[in-house]
């Protein structure tokens, strides 16, 4: 099997799954219990979560424990709407946001909330102009994600949050899911910021939420006590404790893993480049464990399922996505309906191997035969 799909799900780092089976056997108890097995729990709890925080760059008491990223979205979205709706039901967000977030987004517009889509140019970066022209007294949110997870352009995060500066009311929520581990992520930008272990080797099941420590939300899920008020549950100690080693193995290793994926995707790209009839949609600045590409008149989950009969595993769009819809994002930066409908998403890592690839470009040549036939 070549798996190509590392942007979808990662394979659990050896050292991630060492560190969740320890906690799960020295920390049985409930970090909420008045006793000295929850103690034990609750002080362990606190030792992760100051360690997650020093990495990061924030403050424990901003960290959200959730069940993944999805979660995450959800909370920071409609919780920020929610707290804010006394200043306004104004949203603005990208055609580029996966659907945890476009979908409350979807929920969101159905409550009476107003979503503004922000203009995407042909790099898949944000028309900053546009942002500043659709700022109104009555924003309360600005969600976009840093790392595009269908073709990989990498945000200016940045420059969004000067330009939000003009609106003291406005909150801006960044999905980092496919930027953590892969690139430097600056956690001040963000009034809310969101990530997912299994995207950097870690658990499935597990997220975080960074929420900073003076925003206040409206929690999604009440009852029961957690860590924060504002994501009720049972602390889940050990997926933390994963979750904290997930993000010291690949931020450890994040520098020399990427000169190693750019090498990948360099040739990768070169060899694409010489087949004839594909588009590559992710542009030159993407980040380069996403590249995206479509093939002239083949639909992309066709590719996908002929790819999969040869063992190799790829994705069209996103994971979570709905199958048989053209691809927003491609849309968006090539303006056709086309070529959307064919594209599909190569995610790399520093675990591809060059062999691998150049297996991959052989069984593609075959599977494009085989569907032109």
């Amino acid at each position: 099997m070549i798996y190509l799909d590392y942007s979808a799900n990662t394979p659990t780092d050896e050292r991630v799954l060492d560190r969740f089976c320890e906690a799960v056997r020295k920390y049985p108890g409930n970090a909420n219990s008045k006793h000295q097995c929850g103690y034990e729990a609750a002080r362990f709890q606190d030792k992760i979560s100051r360690s997650i925080a020093e990495a990061l760059g924030v403050l424990p008491e901003e960290i959200i424990y959730t069940s993944g990223a999805s979660e995450s979205n959800n909370l920071a979205i409609k919780g920020i709407a929610r707290a804010g709706r006394h200043i306004g039901r104004h949203i603005i967000t990208t055609p580029l946001e996966h659907p945890s977030v476009s979908a409350p987004l979807t929920f969101l517009q159905e409550q009476g909330y107003e979503i503004d889509v922000l203009n995407i140019g042909r790099d898949g970066k944000i028309d900053l102009e546009n942002l500043e022209y659709l700022l109104r007294k009555d924003t309360v949110l600005v969600t976009v994600s840093s790392v595009d997870s269908e073709i990989g352009t990498v945000q200016p995060t940045e420059q969004i949050q000067s330009i939000m500066k003009k609106s003291p009311g406005c909150r801006l929520h960044i999905d980092a899911t496919q930027a953590v581990g892969k690139i430097p992520v600056d956690f001040s930008l963000g009034d809310t910021i969101s990530l997912a272990p299994h995207k950097f080797f870690g658990l499935e099941g597990s997220g975080i939420l960074i929420k900073r420590k003076a925003l206040v939300i409206e929690p999604i899920i009440h009852g029961g006590s957690g860590t924060t008020i504002y994501r009720s549950g049972t602390p889940t100690v050990a997926l933390n404790a994963a979750a904290e080693a997930a993000l010291s193995v690949s931020l450890n290793d994040m520098d020399e893993n990427y000169k190693t994926v750019e090498a990948l995707n360099s040739a990768l790209r070169s060899e694409l480049e010489k087949i004839d009839g594909i588009t590559i949609n992710s542009p030159r600045g993407a980040v380069p464990h996403i590249l995206n590409i479509s093939v002239e008149g083949i639909r992309g989950s066709a590719l996908r399922d002929k790819l999969s009969e040869h063992g190799v595993c790829v994705s069209v769009k996103s994971a979570c996505s709905a199958d048989g819809l053209p691809s927003r994002a491609v849309f968006a930066v090539s303006k056709s309906r086309k070529n959307a409908l064919s594209s599909f998403r190569i995610s790399l890592s520093h675990l591809t191997e060059k062999q691998e690839l150049s297996d991959f470009i052989s069984i593609l040549k075959r599977c494009i035969e085989e569907l032109k036939s």
